[in-house]
């Protein structure tokens, strides 16, 4: 569930700022993010916000919004499987609409190259080193066979070094059933947050395209990737450094917000 928790803040933040939009069910006159492709038998926790919402109003109504919740749920998920922490910024307030096409536009595809990673993290204005750090969020969690099939198609596994072969034929096997079958995002500390994503990739045992493709994106991203698996401590204070200024994204000026009573729908 602590992945879960932190996967709901990352795709809230990067449709239009953290504004708690992924949250919204949908109704006859908004279609929600819910069902965008990359949300889609993804996201789930959604219950367990809706307990701490629940626990919130009746303590204090109307006072903390639902991207709060998301935020803070995602510092303590971290904080919780071992991983660093960090002063949580407050005084988010909730969209009343959401952007199931945004979502679609957004939120970087697990099959991905380093080029679109990065472009995507720029246009929000977030940095390759944010980029690169942030990835490493995939130390914890799980995704479906779907997502990573294209590591495994198209003589992939053949081509692949030996070692490597190993892994991928591993995978293989997993998802023979089903593509919906879940695999751990890391093999080697699935629970626990910290650097064994990277060592992973040096490895060739990132689960997804988009973090093997980390290893040979050169320059500023291949040295981070090494920096990261050498040194936990650096790993964790650019990781702290990098939620802050992802959780800092906020929807347009202007845009009409308010503190939710129910964190799926508008009051």
């Amino acid at each position: 569930m602590a992945a879960s928790l932190l996967r709901l803040h990352f795709h809230d933040c990067f449709v239009n700022g953290c504004d708690a939009s992924v949250l919204l069910d949908d109704t006859p006159n908004l279609v929600g993010e819910k069902t965008a492709g990359p949300n889609l038998n993804s996201l789930r926790g959604f219950d367990v916000v809706d307990g701490i919402k629940t626990e919130l109003e009746m303590a204090c109504p109307e006072t903390v919004s639902c991207a709060d919740v998301l935020a803070i749920a995602a510092r303590d998920s971290v904080v919780l499987s071992g991983g660093p922490t960090w002063q949580v910024e407050v005084g988010r307030r909730d969209s009343v609409t959401a952007s199931l096409s945004m979502a679609t536009a957004n939120i970087p595809a697990p099959t991905s190259d380093v080029a679109t990673l990065i472009q995507k993290f720029q246009n929000l204005g977030l940095s390759t080193k944010d980029m690169v750090v942030l990835s490493g969020a995939h130390t914890i969690g799980k995704a479906r066979c779907s997502s990573f099939i294209s590591r495994l198609n198209g003589g992939g596994i053949a081509a692949a070094a030996a070692a490597d072969r190993i892994f991928l034929q591993s995978l293989q096997q997993l998802c023979s059933g089903s593509n919906g079958t879940l695999a751990h995002l890391d093999l080697a500390t699935p629970a626990t947050f910290d650097n064994q994503y990277y060592v992973n990739l040096l490895s060739g045992e990132g689960l997804l395209p988009s973090d093997q493709v980390l290893v040979n994106g050169g320059g500023e991203v291949g040295s981070l990737v090494q920096a990261y698996a050498m040194d936990p401590v650096l790993f964790y204070e650019d990781f702290a450094i990098s939620m802050v200024r992802m959780g800092r994204l906020a929807p347009p000026p202007g845009s009409e917000a308010e503190v939710r009573r129910c964190c799926r729908v508008v009051n």
